[in-house]
C-alpha cells in the first residue's frame, strides 16, 4: 500500500499542496489533470526525485520520505522512454538486475518472464533506434518490471504514440496490471485513458487534488466545475435549485426551468452530458421529464460520433452516432427537440 500524507513540494514557482492519498496494493490508480497540474511531480516526488518541504510518503507501511530513490523499490516509465541507445532491448531490460547485483543464473529466465508478457521477446537483440515508439514503450515498461517493483510510476506512458500504439501498449498496460497484480500510479491528461485503465482516479488540478473515485463517480458525479469540464460534461450550468409544491426538484437557469434529483437547494451548478441527451426531429413521449425545443446551431465532427450543439435557446452539447446524424438528416438551423431525464442531471 502507498500513503501519502499531507505531502507539499514547493519548487517556487509551482508547489505541490496538502496531498493525501491512499492507494492499495495492487490497485491500478490514475492521476489525472491537465498540462502543468503537477501530475509529474508528484510522480517524481513519490520516487524521491524532489526535497519534500512537508509530509510523509508510506509504501508498505515503511517510510519513506527520507529515502534515496534507489532504495524506495520504485519502477518509473517516463513518457519518453528513456532507454539506453548503446545497449539491446535486452541490455536495457538487464541494466537495473545487474545494479541490484542478482545471480546470473536469474538473469535469463527473467528477462525471458518478462520480455514474454510484453511481447517483446523477437527484439532481444535490436537497439532502441530500430524500435518503433510502442515497441520502446514496451521496453521501458519491461525494464521498470524487471526488478520487480514494489510500486510502477507511469509518467503519460501512452501520450507521445500513434492511435494504434497506443490501443497496443494500453492493451498490455492492462494484461501485465493483471498478471502481476503490481501497484500501478499512472498519471496522464487523457480521460478516456483514465476510464479505460484506472481502478480508481484522483483528479489534480494546481497543485491540489479536487476529487477521488471511482471513473463511474468521476464520469457522472464531478464535485465541482474544473473536473466536470475535465471529465469532458460539455453541459455545465449555474443555476439555482428549489422544489416544487409535490417536493420535485427544479434547476432553475434564468427563465428555463429543468426537472433534476437532488437533495441539494440553493445557488449550485449542475452538469448533464452530451451523451445522455436525446435528440428527435419530433416530440418525444417518454417518462423523461425534460424536453426542449431548439434549433442546431454548431456540428463538430469527430468522425464516428459527431457533437450537436442545439438552442433552447440555451445551449446544449449533444451526442449523436454517425448512423443517428445521417438516418435523421441532420442539419445547421434545423428544429430538432431534445429530451433527457431528470436523473441525467447532476447537481453540484
Amino acid at each position: 500500500m502507498i500513503e501519502i500524507k499531507n505531502l507539499t513540494v514547493d519548487l517556487g514557482t509551482f508547489c505541490l499542496q496538502d496531498i493525501n492519498l491512499k492507494i492499495e496494493p495492487g490497485e491500478y490508480f490514475i492521476v489525472l489533470g491537465p498540462t502543468g497540474s503537477g501530475k509529474t511531480i508528484l510522480l517524481e516526488s513519490i520516487a524521491g526525485l524532489y526535497p519534500i518541504k512537508s509530509g510523509e510518503i508510506w509504501l508498505n507501511g515503511r517510510e519513506v520520505t527520507k529515502v534515496e530513490p534507489e532504495k524506495r523499490g520504485i519502477g518509473f516509465v517516463y513518457q519518453d522512454y528513456a532507454l539506453f541507445p548503446h545497449l539491446s532491448v535486452k541490455g536495457n531490460i538487464l541494466f537495473g538486475l545487474k545494479q541490484m547485483k542478482q545471480p546470473k543464473g536469474e538473469l535469463q529466465s527473467t528477462v525471458d518472464l518478462i520480455a514474454g508478457l510484453l511481447g517483446v521477446s523477437h527484439l532481444l537483440e535490436r537497439k532502441p533506434e530500430t524500435l518503433s515508439g510502442g515497441e520502446q514503450q514496451k521496453v521501458a515498461l519491461a525494464r521498470a518490471l524487471s526488478i520487480s517493483p514494489q510500486v510502477l510510476l507511469l509518467d503519460e506512458p501512452l501520450s507521445a504514440l500513434d492511435p494504434q500504439s497506443r490501443e497496443d501498449v494500453q492493451h498490455e498496460l492492462r494484461e501485465v496490471h493483471r498478471r502481476l497484480e503490481t501497484t500501478i500510479i499512472h498519471v496522464t491528461h487523457d480521460f478516456e485513458e483514465a476510464i479505460a485503465l484506472g481502478d480508481r482516479i484522483a483528479v489534480l488540478g494546481e497543485g491540489r487534488i479536487l476529487q477521488i473515485g471511482t471513473p463511474e463517480q468521476i464520469f457522472r458525479q464531478p464535485s465541482s466545475e474544473f473536473v466536470a469540464r475535465f471529465a469532458m460534461a460539455r453541459n455545465i450550468f449555474s443555476g439555482e435549485v428549489r422544489y416544487a409544491e409535490e417536493g420535485d426538484a427544479i434547476f432553475s437557469i434564468g427563465d428555463l426551468e429543468l426537472a433534476a434529483v437532488t437533495e441539494l437547494s440553493g445557488k449550485l451548478h449542475a452538469s448533464l452530458r452530451p451523451e445522455d441527451i436525446l435528440i428527435s426531429k419530433e416530440a418525444v413521449i417518454s417518462s423523461a421529464r425534460n424536453s426542449l425545443r431548439g434549433t442546431i446551431t454548431r456540428i463538430d465532427n469527430r468522425g464516428s460520433t459527431i457533437y450537436l450543439t442545439v438552442s433552447t435557446p440555451l445551449d446544449f452539447v449533444c451526442l449523436v452516432t454517425r448512423r443517428s446524424f445521417e438516418e435523421l438528416g441532420l442539419k445547421a438551423g434545423e428544429e430538432v427537440y431534445i429530451t433527457f431525464k431528470a436523473s441525467a442531471i447532476h447537481v453540484f
